[in-house]
């Protein structure tokens, strides 16, 4: 019945819908944005190839030339030099040069983000195009946070005097033309880009909060590119001719965060109980549609070094969770509910609907932990409450996308989450453990691959082990893609729409 009911809609929309505008790329997502401050929304301003950041990341995830040609290390590490792109303007005219890129660096390392972590003494205009970085300490991943969207290069006007944005004028193939926030962000292109041009003129990015919506406005011709789909509409979407769906792999993990000051989840018998009950061949195949992403540890496989190759994949056990909930003096009632000392066992999950398929994930999770006895209830939030619950104690569990690759180098999240007094947002909450943090740190200063290499397998093993949250999933991108849109492709690191590789194909236009 929801079938037809999609398929009804889609073809009334495409009956009344109007002729798209031959010159301009319509995309839409689920996440709205308020500002145009890169510590705020700066991911829009980089995806939509308005803002560039010094250093790029290719596909596997390695550094590549940005608005710096070149980078070296020297002093054991304490100093970084970059040789600046020539020839690179703003989107105001105004030239490129490292007292441009000191003052934008500057700024947002006073800010919240990436670079507010960064052991940074100084930043320096060594000359016209050539820029140092002194370091405290040495940061490896220094070169990754300077590829993050936190630290776009925008020109000095874009700045008032309190370092705040009043217009944003980065260096990339579009600027913004239109900024109606939280729903509409337009961008025209940049005649005088220092690269490539983009060949479609303009691009409008749409905030829609229904995936079904978003699903049918690509169905009906109304828009060209939705991202984050929701698994219900994927079989839908793939019996159009009109329109192609995408699915790639991305480094980002479905996992329950636990609060584990919270009595009910401190013990590890417990969590991993409650990890058995799990049928994430289930959640795969069933809710996602997408076979094969069951998550045996926190780290996906893109991110070897921090990924266990040789660890059995997860698999559902609940006789074995239901013995280890009995060894924590749990028994079955009336009702089957687990019970102990009066008490039944009772959680609460919070999860958020910008990913919509979370929501599905959860009721599915809410179902097969009933039948471990657990009583669990869900409740969709907004993503924000997540981390609000976090530092104030109140999150007991959420099912959250972990986005592993939100720094090409995972070292400084996971710093972050579990280092030396890390206690983020997104990561264990209530969670201690005396070797980890130690190893973290270690591996900022570390130069020997094999030695790295050696402790990022140690931290994963801990975590497996621990189990301070607890893996699901590895996540798919889903993707719909109008047509009429000729040379689309996805970057798993989430940070570039490539839109000016874009064209349109002539036959839909």
């Amino acid at each position: 019945m929801r079938f037809l009911l999609l398929l009804l809609l889609a073809t009334m929309l495409a009956a009344c819908s109007p002729n798209q505008d031959p010159h301009q790329l319509s995309i839409s997502g689920p996440f709205e944005f308020t500002s145009q401050d890169p510590s705020r929304d700066g991911y829009l301003y980089t995806r939509l190839q308005v803002a560039e950041t010094l250093l790029e990341v290719d596909a596997q995830g390695q550094l590549l030339p940005g608005l710096a040609t070149a980078w070296s290390q020297s002093d054991g590490g304490r100093v970084w030099r970059f040789t600046l792109r020539e020839g690179v303007r703003f989107h105001d005219a105004a030239p490129l040069n490292a007292a441009a890129v000191v003052q934008a660096l500057q700024v947002a390392q006073g800010k919240p983000g990436v670079l507010a972590a960064v052991p940074v003494e100084t930043f320096e205009a060594e000359s016209e195009h050539s820029l140092v970085v002194r370091l405290s300490r040495p940061y490896n991943p220094l070169g990754a946070v300077l590829a993050h969207y936190t630290t776009a290069i925008l020109s000095p006007a874009s700045y008032d005097a309190e370092g705040q944005i009043s217009r944003l004028q980065g260096t990339g193939p579009y600027q913004v033309e239109r900024f109606d926030p939280p729903h509409r962000l337009g961008v025209v292109r940049f005649a005088d880009y220092w690269g490539t041009p983009a060949t479609i003129e303009r691009a409008v990015y749409l905030t829609g909060h229904r995936a079904e919506s978003r699903a049918l406005q690509v169905m009906a011709g109304q828009t060209d590119i939705v991202y984050t789909l929701d698994p219900a509409s994927l079989d839908l979407l793939r019996r159009r001719d009109n329109v192609r769906v995408h699915s790639h792999t991305i480094p980002r993990t479905i996992q329950l965060k636990l609060n584990l000051d919270d009595p009910l989840l401190a013990e590890h018998d417990t969590r991993l109980a409650l990890s058995l009950a799990i049928d994430r061949s289930g959640l795969a195949n069933g809710v996602l549609r997408v076979p094969g992403g069951e998550a045996n540890q926190l780290v996906p496989p893109s991110l070897g070094d921090w990924h266990l190759n040789d660890l059995p994949a997860a698999q559902r056990d609940l006789s074995r969770a239901r013995a280890l909930l009995a060894g924590q003096g749990w028994q079955a009632g009336a009702d089957g509910l687990l019970q102990r000392n009066g008490a039944p066992f009772r959680l609460r999950l919070m999860t958020y609907a910008d990913r919509p398929e979370l929501f599905q994930l959860a009721t599915a999770i809410q179902a097969q932990w009933r039948e471990l006895g657990v009583d669990l209830q869900v409740s969709v939030v907004n993503s924000s409450d997540i981390p609000a619950g976090h530092h104030n104690g109140t999150l007991q569990v959420a099912l959250i996308a972990r986005n592993y690759g939100n720094i090409a180098d995972p070292l400084g999240l996971l710093l972050a989450d579990y280092g030396d007094g890390g206690n983020g947002d997104w990561g264990a909450m209530g969670w201690h453990n005396s070797e980890l943090p130690a190893l973290l740190v270690a591996q900022q200063g570390e130069r020997d691959a094999a030695r790295y290499h050696a402790r990022a397998q140690r931290v994963a093993q801990i975590l497996v082990a621990e189990l301070p949250l607890i893996p699901v999933l590895y996540y798919t991108q889903q993707t719909a893609v109008s047509a009429r849109v000729r040379g689309f492709s996805f970057d798993p690191y989430e940070r570039n729409y490539r839109i000016a590789e874009m064209s349109f194909s002539p036959c839909c236009n």
